[in-house]
């Protein structure tokens, strides 16, 4: 019986010998790699693949694992915060008064944010994350690619019916999703290409530097004659503004403002697009006032009010997760138009937080906004495009609940999370190469290539 016992015991071992080093094998590792390179090229593209990708690449990423350092590395509030955002959305069930159907459905948004600890544990090892940034960017110029042509011709298009706004106007530049997500991507790379363009400059690489400026001029224009969007104008102004306070001297950003004003005046006097695009901020704010009609400044406008009285019913701990939906629904009884409006989104990231957890949910968000804001400091290029997706969301949770919403949501996740471990991977070589200089033999080694 004992050498029973002693035979499974060494066949259990070989077995997990074997695992074990079919999991540190190159192939393995080049797999752990791979899929969120996946994810980034399907976010313009696909919700589902996104789902999928991220699924597989948790289960092929956890046998990777090493436990101690990662646990190490959940010490750093850019780690910590976001599992605390999640563990105060499963914790807020217990207080919510709706049924647990509604109150799981408010977890799930929050549950991407567990996705940045390990992107950032992940990518701390690995020299991949470059690939995962550039994915997303060459998915996004196809994207462009493809807008263009669909707006010349729109029997191209890949939706047989196109969106349409408020008053009718179609959406022919849209391929897929919608011109929300699409404006975010477009922004967030035109904006990002500024630091290679700079830097290429610097250095007399004109070629180089003239191409990545076709570019990221191509989405800007795309963006003010094919498909406006409000929240772009508003964003993309702060985010450059962002860049120049950070790496231009004052002459240039005179310069670049003087321009920058020449070639706006030009966009607005030859785009209908964006004259009709700014118009009908106002013609929506008058509708919603004189009429109580359902424009798109309109509901903004009632959503918000709603939630602040919501959120002043229950400033400390909120009404609880997956509560919004059922207040609107109380508060819509009786009333016509922007007012009878059902949401489980109030379009605002900060009071879709306050609704459901109060002030400690607010605290939380800004926390963890302020920490992925403070982790990108310095200079480079991965600091600034972890920046940059850093400032857009904030900014742009203005106006929707950005880090909830799947799109941008996993935009942000990805973004933090990966340029993040790959700052950290870049701190950790300077560290082994000083340590090499210094004369030191145990200094800490990347695990894998």
């Amino acid at each position: 019986m004992l050498e029973a016992a002693l035979k499974s015991a060494q066949k259990r071992a070989r077995v997990y010998s074997l695992f074990l080093s079919a999991t540190r094998s190159p192939f393995w590792l080049l797999c752990v790699d791979i899929y969120p390179v996946l994810v980034a090229a399907s976010i313009p593209w696909s919700t589902t693949a996104v789902a999928i990708f991220m699924i597989v690449w948790f289960f092929v990423l956890i046998p990777t694992v090493e436990p101690h350092s990662f646990l190490r590395s959940l010490k750093h509030p850019a780690c910590f915060l976001p599992i605390a955002f999640f563990a105060l959305a499963v914790i807020g069930t217990l207080w919510a008064d709706g049924p647990w159907s509604a109150r799981l459905h408010g977890v799930s948004p929050v549950a991407k944010l567990l996705a940045i600890p390990f992107l950032f544990y992940h990518f701390e090892r690995s020299t991949r994350g470059v690939q995962v940034l550039t994915a997303f960017l060459v998915s996004c110029v196809l994207l462009l690619a493809i807008s263009w042509i669909v707006a010349f011709d729109p029997r191209l298009a890949l939706r047989a019916v196109p969106l349409k706004d408020y008053y009718g106007v179609a959406a022919y530049g849209v391929p897929v999703k919608n011109y929300i997500d699409q404006s975010q991507e477009f922004t967030l790379c035109a904006v990002a290409l500024a630091y290679p363009i700079v830097s290429l400059l610097r250095s007399k690489r004109i070629l180089p530097a003239a191409l990545l400026i076709a570019l990221s001029l191509s989405f800007v224009v795309n963006m003010a004659f094919v498909i406006v969007s409000r929240t772009a104008l508003v964003t993309m102004p702060i985010m450059l503004a962002v860049f120049a306070l950070l790496h231009l001297k004052w002459r240039s950003i005179v310069i670049i403002l003087c321009v920058t004003t020449v070639f706006g005046g030009l966009a607005w006097a030859t785009s209908p697009q964006l004259r009709w695009k700014a118009e009908t901020v106002l013609m929506d704010y008058q509708l919603y006032k004189e009429r109580n009609a359902a424009t798109s400044i309109g509901l903004r406008l009632e959503f918000w009010q709603k939630s602040l009285r919501f959120f002043f019913e229950a400033p400390f701990l909120g009404h609880g997760t997956g509560s919004i939906r059922g207040l609107f629904e109380e508060a819509a009884v009786d009333q016509s138009g922007a007012a009878a409006q059902v949401v489980g989104n109030p379009h605002n990231q900060t009071l879709n937080v306050a609704i459901q957890w109060g002030a400690i949910g607010i605290v939380v968000l800004y926390a963890m906004w302020l920490q992925h804001m403070l982790l990108f400091r310095g200079d480079g290029l991965v600091t600034w495009i972890g920046l940059m997706v850093v400032v857009q969301n904030v900014f742009t949770s203005l106006f929707n609940s950005h880090i909830f919403d799947f799109h941008e949501g996993w935009m942000y996740v990805l973004g933090v999370g990966v340029a993040g471990g790959l700052l950290k991977h870049q701190q950790r070589r300077c560290c082994v190469s000083v340590e090499s200089v210094g004369g030191r033999n145990n200094a800490p080694h990347v695990a894998y290539p």
